[in-house]
Formats: C-alpha cells, sequence, structure tokens
C-alpha cells in the first residue's frame, strides 16, 4: 500500500502563510514582478484555480478584473518548508520508505506500517496531513494505491473530486473507475505527442488501449510500450526499494540556460566561458573529471533554425576550467552559425567519473593543471563560506554576463531571502 502526497500550490500557499492569509481563500500569484508580464506564474492559489486560472499561467493571461497579490519567488523559503515537511513524514515513515518525487511531492510505502499504528491507509494518511497543516500550515492532497501508479493517479485525478482530497485505487477500482476517463493525458506519463500518436491509431481511453494489439504498440513505442500497457491494465512491478538501489549506467552533468534576449555570436561566447567555469567548479566540488563535452546552440524562434549540436572528446579527464575550455570553444567556433540570434545554450559533460580514477598523458603539464586545481579549490572554498558572488572573475561583470545574477537564483528562480523561523501566523488545528 503506498501513499502519494501533494502539496497543494506549493509556492503560493507558502507565500500565503509567510503573510498570515488563508492559503485556501486568497488570491496571490507567484511570480517576477521586475519581468515582463509575458513571464510564467510559478503558482496560483487554491482559490485563483478555483475561478478557472490555469497554474502555469502567464500573468497577462489573469483577468484584469479579478485583484491579487504577485509574490516574487523566493525559492530557499520554498526549499526550507519542504525540509520541515519532510521531517514531519520522517516522524511516521523510515527514510528507506520515503521517494521524494519533487519538491512538494512524494512518495510513501506504508504497508509495513498500517499493522504497527493499528490504521488504515486513509487514516495514516489523514494524520500526516493534518500534522503537515499544523506544523507549516500548508495543505495537502493523497492518492492510496497497491502501486506506486495507482497511487499517483489516485492523487492525479480521484482525489480532485472528494471532499477530503483523498484518493484510492485498485486494479480492479482503476479499471471500472478511469477506464474511460479523458481526456488520457490526465494520466502520469502521458504527455500530448503520445497522446496524438494513440490518436493515429483510434485510442482514445486506457481501455483501448488493453484492447489494442501489443505489436502495433510495440511497433510505436519500442520498449516503452510495455510500460503503457502495464499502466493501461493498472499495473506497476516497480517498488521505492527498486528506485532506492537503482544505478545509471552512465552519468553526466549539465548546465543549461535560455537567454532573456537573442545573443550574438560573439556575446553568446561569454555565456559559454559562465557556464563552463560554473560547470567545472561543479564538478570539482563532487571531485568527478569528464572526458568528452557535448555543446547545444538553440536559435531564436523566428529564424526557424535546427539547434546545432556537438561532442568533443580530450585526450584526458578533466575538470579544469583552463584544460577543457579551449575544447568548449573550438567546438562552438565549428557548430555555431555567426550570422545567427541565439536564444538558448546547453553544455553537458559526459561519462564522469571519478577523479581518483583519471588517467594520465604524456605530454600534459601537470604543474600547470595543479596549479590550476589549487586556485579552483581557493575560489570553490570562498563561494562555499561567502556566497557564490563573493569571488567572481572579470568577465563576469561585462555587459550580457549572467553569471552573478544566476548565482543568486534556485533552479533559473530568485532564491529570496532566508529568515528562516521568520513565518506568518496560521491557525493550527
Amino acid at each position: 500500500m503506498y501513499l502519494c502526497i501533494d502539496l497543494k500550490s506549493f509556492y503560493a500557499c507558502v507565500e500565503c502563510v509567510e503573510r498570515g492569509l488563508d492559503p485556501m481563500t486568497s488570491h496571490l500569484v507567484v511570480a517576477d514582478p521586475n519581468r515582463s508580464e509575458k513571464t510564467i506564474c510559478l503558482a496560483i492559489s487554491p482559490a485563483l484555480k478555483a475561478l478557472g486560472i490555469k497554474n502555469r499561467c502567464r500573468v497577462f493571461q489573469i483577468p484584469k478584473n479579478i485583484k491579487y497579490i504577485m509574490a516574487p519567488p523566493r525559492m530557499k523559503r520554498y526549499i526550507e518548508y519542504s525540509a520541515d515537511i519532510y521531517a514531519v513524514y520522517l516522524k511516521y515513515i523510515a527514510k528507506e520508505d520515503i521517494h521524494v518525487y519533487s519538491i512538494d511531492e512524494v512518495f510513501l510505502d506504508v504497508t509495513p506500517y498500517l499493522s504497527m499504528y493499528q490504521l488504515t491507509a486513509k487514516e495514516l494518511a489523514v494524520t500526516i496531513m493534518e500534522d503537515i497543516k499544523n506544523t507549516t500550515g500548508i495543505p495537502a492532497t493523497a492518492g492510496i494505491g497497491t502501486n506506486l501508479y495507482l497511487a499517483k493517479v489516485a492523487l492525479d485525478i480521484t482525489a480532485k473530486h472528494v471532499a477530503e482530497n483523498i484518493g484510492y485505487l485498485d486494479e480492479e477500482q482503476y479499471q471500472k473507475t478511469l477506464w474511460n476517463h479523458r481526456p488520457i493525458t490526465d494520466f502520469w506519463r502521458i504527455g500530448k505527442g503520445t497522446k496524438n500518436r494513440l490518436e493515429s491509431i483510434g485510442i482514445m481511453t486506457m481501455k483501448d488501449i488493453t484492447l489494442t494489439d501489443e505489436n502495433i504498440l510495440y511497433k510505436m513505442f519500442g520498449v516503452d510500450a510495455e510500460l503503457l500497457i502495464d499502466h493501461a491494465w493498472g499495473r506497476e512491478s516497480t517498488t521505492i526499494e527498486d528506485i532506492k538501489g537503482y544505478k545509471p549506467k552512465k552519468t553526466s552533468l549539465t548546465r543549461s540556460q535560455v537567454l532573456k534576449r537573442d545573443y550574438s555570436f560573439e556575446e553568446c561566447t561569454l555565456i559559454i566561458k559562465e557556464m563552463l567555469d560554473a560547470l567545472c567548479l561543479d564538478m570539482l566540488d563532487k571531485a568527478l573529471v569528464t572526458k568528452s563535452i557535448t555543446l547545444m546552440i538553440e536559435y531564436s524562434k523566428e529564424m526557424k533554425k535546427k539547434p546545432a549540436a556537438g561532442t568533443a572528446s580530450m585526450k584526458t579527464a578533466s575538470n579544469s576550467y583552463s584544460v577543457i575550455l579551449p575544447y568548449v570553444l573550438d567546438l562552438y567556433e565549428r557548430l555555431a552559425e555567426r550570422e545567427m540570434p541565439i536564444r538558448k545554450v546547453n553544455i553537458s559533460c559526459h561519462h564522469i567519473v571519478d577523479e581518483t580514477y583519471g588517467q594520465y598523458e604524456l605530454f600534459t603539464d601537470y604543474r600547470a593543471v595543479e596549479q590550476d586545481r589549487k586556485l579552483q579549490n581557493a575560489v570553490l572554498e570562498i563561494k562555499k563560506r561567502f556566497g557564490k558572488n563573493a569571488l567572481i572573475r572579470g568577465m563576469d561583470l561585462q555587459e550580457g554576463g549572467t553569471a552573478r545574477e544566476r548565482n543568486e537564483q534556485i533552479g533559473g528562480h530568485r532564491s529570496g531571502e532566508s529568515n528562516r523561523g521568520q513565518r506568518g501566523q496560521f491557525k493550527k488545528g
């Protein structure tokens, strides 16, 4: 038996609690007021959702006659609340039985705890949800299922239509109540692309999938068809233990940036240098090295030009900025079209390994490499102690540089001040 617990409109509810407002009745939008009206709302309060406003709408799409508070994103604060809520889960469930799906959603394997607490799955869900509300002021929703998939679907679809905001599904109930549910995109892992491919062969519902020749589905989706077929029947064999034990065959580190305006070829060179600098410090911090770098350049949408991508292989694995930079700049020179405006940059380090497994190369000046490494370590230590902007490169001060601004962001959004413990008042149940 699994629980899938989601925090309602998490960012918006945190901002309501911080202001001493009722999260369920207040009109509040989390969006950066310093950006244009085209900026996407990171979250809107449940009361605005009830008016039919979409959660990830743009600011200008909110009707002008509706009054609301606009709260700037404060990612540090949201992470603090999420950590406090995780502490609530730990009061009831061991960490081995918890899978954090996102900052506001978790899966809990409650199978061994029901007999211990002498509670039903629904009673345990209510207990945890009430504890979250009393501890932080944040309302939650829950899905209960006999496997991870059913718990997620119970949360996403069933819980929305019951007063207590707790849905339950087993395979029999799933087939009885949701086999003909539409749109099919309401189901986890089915997006618009999958929906369109299914509709092209007349599949509109989950039940339709179960009635379709599996060979057709495997031809269309490859190995992913197995998961699609299992989910159509309400089956899921993966457990939290499987998730905890998973180790990917290949690992990589990536930096990606959508630019606020079109950048010229020359301007984007600065962006690439800044992103690579941050990536190298990240590898150094994790004691990792790479031997393969991939660069992808996306042009302005108006150009209707396909992205340019390529990979550079180095002689030896490294995390040194001075060693890797020439490879990346050479790749950029060969890939990017000089006359095309650039809007997005992605740099990935592939096949990363622990630096203790790095190999030496006969013609490399390792004295210079070691000197560069000491410098990077010093920079990393200063940034950890005093903040990412405590020490920056001179290039970061140039016009068009974005490193200083991004150093103050988490996940591309403003981190905001912390002020841990200075929260708004909320009623305890």
